[in-house]
């Protein structure tokens, strides 16, 4: 089943720019990655420190891959000096009907 991940971010103040860099910098080694189906940077048109990447994921084990990758890792380390509070991470699958 499918896993959308919705992450979080507000960066520190001035450092707007850097966490966009970063967070940019996942999309296309990210897409390249087995098991990845979207990842797409959305920025809050009213706070530009608020930023969010959604992310649609084929199962958990290729979520937890790419959590473990070395651009994880470098963009980890950004986020680490540039966000004002923790990432709020959210994993979602598709809701049952009927």
């Amino acid at each position: 089943m499918p896993l959308v991940v919705i992450a979080e971010c507000r960066a520190l103040p001035g450092h707007e720019d850097r966490l966009r860099t970063a967070l940019e910098s996942l999309i296309e080694p990210s897409l390249d990655e087995p098991g990845c189906l979207a990842y797409r940077l959305y920025a809050d048109p009213n706070d530009p420190a608020r930023m969010a990447v959604v992310e649609e994921w084929t199962d958990d084990r290729a979520l937890d891959a790419h959590l473990s990758t070395g651009h994880v890792r470098h963009a980890g380390a950004v986020l680490d000096v540039t966000l004002a509070e923790p990432m709020a991470l959210r994993r979602l699958v598709a809701a049952p009907t009927g």
